[in-house]
């Protein structure tokens, strides 16, 4: 059986457009890069949904940002089987394409793409030396996978690497055939990638806000909406009904404060606030003395 050893993390990056969108209107540049980041995201979990069911022997590494020479490149899915390394590049692109010589331009709105099958190119170079330079041997293929079912492509090359919508299907079943047993090696391996993972892009361009200018308030855990109080328990979200604790909500909301502005100190009075909805300082302070470490004395006391 397959076996999954690094879980898709959700990039820092996404997560601050999305905790942003919700409490301030985004930039134009901002919007289309939380936009396209969060559609990439939602493709490699769906493609994740298909490899939590390979039957064959193969270990499952999933979101790698990998660098060698100075140069960084990602990797959305490596597959190691016995034999052979599958790199995998998923697109979530929507609507209809016609494919030029080194791009791909949207029929409706002339937008252009370049080809991701150039990029992906680039990462199968790199990952094959980096292999040599750690010593191993493997036959390495690489694929593209257009995961959106609404996805066309007219004029497309022929290309075995690329795997348009209808023929996803047929390639998890040819990877479920491929002959596999695999030994410490392959375990191995698997470890040294995953160490190696830099994690985020050390240069991801940062959106321009600050605390004045956000609105206040806890927004429910998917950025729909904002949550309203049902009782001193339990808020709901105005928007999708979702229903949450007020614990677990002031926990969350303290984790996002953190995020979005780390140079600032967690207090009772910042998150109370921050989060504006939750009626009871005490309460504040009670869900920060459970959920973090109280520093400080007084007034001047605050949580890590």
């Amino acid at each position: 059986m397959h076996k999954h050893r690094k879980s898709r993390q959700i990039s820092k990056e996404l997560v601050v457009l999305r905790y942003l969108n919700a409490r301030m209107t985004l930039l134009d540049q901002d919007w289309k890069n939380y936009f396209s980041l969060a559609k990439g995201f939602e493709g490699e979990v769906k493609f994740d949904q298909l490899t939590e069911k390979l039957e064959s022997e193969c270990i499952v590494i999933n979101g790698l940002l990998l660098k060698v020479d100075n140069s960084f490149f990602q990797i959305d899915t490596v597959l190691i089987f016995q034999n052979t390394i599958y790199l995998i590049d998923v697109k979530n692109y929507e609507g209809d394409y016609e494919f030029q010589s080194k791009n791909l331009k949207h029929i409706k709105t002339d937008k252009i793409i370049k080809d991701p099958y150039i990029q992906l190119q680039r990462c199968e170079t790199m990952f094959r030396q980096l292999l040599q330079e750690l010593g191993f041997q493997f036959n390495v293929e690489s694929h593209l996978i257009y995961i959106n079912p609404e996805f066309t492509m007219y004029q497309a090359p022929q290309n075995p690497s690329v795997i348009f919508p209808t023929q996803i299907n047929r390639f998890m079943q040819t990877l479920n055939k491929v002959p596999s047993k695999l030994n410490s090696g392959h375990e191995k391996l698997a470890d040294l990638l995953i160490s190696m993972d830099v994690g985020e892009y050390p240069f991801a361009a940062k959106p321009d806000y600050d605390y004045e200018s956000l609105k206040k308030g806890i927004v429910d855990p998917s950025g729909h909406g904002f949550m309203v109080a049902v009782n001193d328990m339990k808020l709901k979200c105005c928007k999708c009904r979702f229903e949450e604790t007020v614990e677990s909500a002031v926990k969350r909301s303290v984790e996002e404060f953190k995020i979005l502005f780390p140079e600032r100190r967690v207090t009772t009075t910042e998150i109370y606030n921050w989060c504006k909805v939750v009626r009871s300082r005490r309460a504040i302070t009670r869900i920060l003395k459970k959920h973090f470490r109280l520093c400080g004395k007084g007034r001047f006391s605050y949580f890590v």
